[in-house]
């Protein structure tokens, strides 16, 4: 299917994911990078060394989640906008997804948003928690947003409501 459409499926996305036990500490990162392309600026972005030095720089990351803070400065530095800090632990009942944007208009704090899956899909709403677009960011805007706490491996992208 990937190879068709592009998307991702549920089983390469579990193969990315931290152990249950590390997403219930805090925030981590989900590197959704599967095709090796020649790129590293994740690697290097990394001031904490989660992502190991490429030894070749066609290979796909690797991350090691223990050293993973989910600090998100990977997020803005990818250019293939694959890469994602989830917090399982933000609420009881919701996740907190940040994501990387690149459109204009930028969402507002508070605004309440549609929630799309990876194939482009409605898949509900999400409100919008915080908006972070500086120089520091390379251009790629970090919108973190809330969602329901089944939905924060489904979601992936926003879209603003006409």
């Amino acid at each position: 299917m990937f190879d068709k459409t592009g998307v991702a499926t549920p089983e390469m996305v579990e193969k990315v994911l931290p152990s249950i036990e590390r997403r219930q500490k805090g925030p981590y990162a989900v590197f959704e990078c599967f095709q090796q392309i020649p790129c590293n600026p994740c690697s290097t972005a990394c001031a904490f060394g989660a992502v190991a030095a490429f030894e070749d720089i066609n290979h796909i990351p690797s991350v090691d989640h223990e050293s993973c803070t989910g600090c998100g400065r990977c997020v803005s530095r990818c250019p293939g906008l694959a890469i994602f800090i989830v917090d399982e632990t933000y609420s009881d009942t919701e996740a907190t997804i940040k994501i990387p944007y690149e459109l204009v208009p930028l969402p507002a704090e508070g605004q309440v948003v549609d929630a799309i899956d990876r194939a482009g899909e409605v898949v509900g709403k999400a409100r919008v928690i915080k908006v972070q677009n500086s120089k520091a960011l390379n251009k790629t805007n970090v919108i973190t947003i809330a969602v329901p706490k089944e939905q924060a491996q489904i979601v992936r992208h926003i879209g603003l409501e006409g």
